[in-house]
């Protein structure tokens, strides 16, 4: 298993864990690694907020800069409270990679979270470890989407 592998494993253990706490929002984990070591992580509180990556980011401080966001689901592209996106926030806090296990279909991801990364010149890697994360959102329901058959 790759250093890549073991801190995606990791994000999705912290989602994993909560499950079913996070109201509307879906259950993410975040672990931002800077010169391979751990320097900060995250899941999505209780009732939705505050997000895996703002926690990631907080323990992290100026640890950050130029480290790698390993993210189960595609960060958030705009916020229903108009606060910043976790797209921007980890822009800001000068990540320099972000691994990111699937892409969101909210309104409020659904895209724009990737395409703001990708923007700013950050590396983006989409689909590592998609299948392990999977489950993790197989009964979450964005809202004002359509679920696709099959």
């Amino acid at each position: 298993m790759n250093a890549d592998e073991t801190h995606m494993r990791r994000a999705i253990a912290l989602a994993r864990a909560s499950l079913g706490r996070t109201a509307e929002n879906p259950a993410v984990g975040c672990v931002i690694v800077r010169d391979g070591q751990v320097v900060g992580e995250g899941a999505t509180g209780e009732g939705g907020r505050p997000h895996a990556e703002e926690v990631a980011l907080a323990q992290a401080g100026e640890a950050a800069r130029g480290a790698t966001a390993y993210v189960t689901l595609e960060p958030c592209g705009a916020r229903s409270s108009g606060a910043a996106s976790c797209s921007e926030r980890l822009i800001a806090a000068g990540v320099a990679r972000a691994a990111i296990a699937r892409e969101d279909p909210s309104p409020y991801a659904a895209g724009q979270g990737l395409a703001r990364l990708r923007a700013s010149g950050l590396d983006v890697d989409l689909g590592l470890l998609s299948t392990e994360a999977a489950p993790l959102y197989a009964a979450y329901r964005p809202p004002n989407t359509v679920r696709p058959k099959g």
